[in-house]
């Protein structure tokens, strides 16, 4: 039996210190309490849709943990009473502390403490993805696990939607870290940086679907998009919708993204008349 780690790394929701790109701080429109009790919804949908992914894949005898990772160490206490007092969850959640100078040493840090508890392969992401389905999660412990039948060392990633990586995964026997990514030294983004250093290592790479996260005001309007698609298809095509997050956006009047017409096309005259 396969130990599957899925590694979701998650500040906790407070106001000035997440999603500080969606506030009145930095760019953003709202205040900050609005756009971290929004990560907050974020947070617990992606916590469901892992543990609805889970529920399928066990059916394949292996079995599944979630780890919450977050940072400094004194917030893990914190982050534990948070999902507590939100009520029972259908599965339990492992919290540890990450640690380092910069977050590349954080995500290592996390990483091998998953591999210190007999993690076979690790399947990490952020918890900003409200758009994140439980398909994307069966289809990264799939390529993971096609790797380790094959006993080919590698690495599998989803891209986001802006040079980066929203989900990075790889066996225990893959010698592979995260140095050098999110810190490049030669100005590489998240993903670039991914596939270089698997190039060097001469590591195979799977590629999965894309799913992107929420940094931005440009992210939050393409995520509400997806979020009220994801929410109305849910009833018809079996998906765990990340409703936390649909109910506050619709709270806030945030639900619908309407664009005023605009002339930026290729000409059309020559085809429409």
């Amino acid at each position: 039996m396969r130990k599957n780690v899925l590694l979701l790394f998650s500040k906790l929701p407070e106001a000035g210190l997440v999603k500080t790109r969606l506030t009145t701080l930095k760019d953003g429109v709202f205040e900050p309490e609005v756009a971290s009790a929004l990560y907050h919804c974020m947070l617990f949908d992606v916590v469901e849709i892992c543990m609805a992914a889970f529920d399928q894949l066990e059916a394949e005898d292996d079995a599944y943990e979630l780890v919450i990772s977050t940072a400094p160490a004194a917030d893990v206490e914190r982050m534990r009473k948070l999902f507590a007092d939100a009520g029972t969850w259908p599965r339990p959640i492992t919290f540890i502390a990450d640690a380092g100078p910069i977050f590349d040493a954080h995500y290592n840090d996390a990483f091998q403490q998953c591999w210190d508890d007999g993690a076979d392969c690790i399947l990490s992401m952020g918890a900003d993805m409200p758009a994140l389905t439980v398909a994307d999660v069966k289809a990264g412990f799939a390529a993971l696990h096609e790797l380790m039948d094959a006993d080919e060392p590698g690495i599998v990633l989803a891209p986001d939607q802006e040079m980066g990586v929203s989900v990075i995964g790889w066996t225990r026997e893959t010698a592979f870290d995260h140095t050098g990514v999110f810190y490049n030294p030669d100005g590489l983004t998240v993903l670039p940086a991914y596939i270089q250093k698997a190039r060097e290592a001469g590591l195979a790479a799977r590629y999965l679907p894309p799913v992107p996260d929420v940094d931005t005001m440009a992210d939050l309007m393409h995520a509400i998009t997806l979020v009220e698609a994801l929410s109305y298809c849910a009833p018809f095509d079996g998906n765990t919708p990340p409703w936390r997050t649909a109910n506050a956006l619709r709270e806030m009047g945030w639900d619908e993204v309407r664009v005023p017409p605009n002339s930026l096309h290729d000409p059309r005259e020559h085809i429409d008349g």
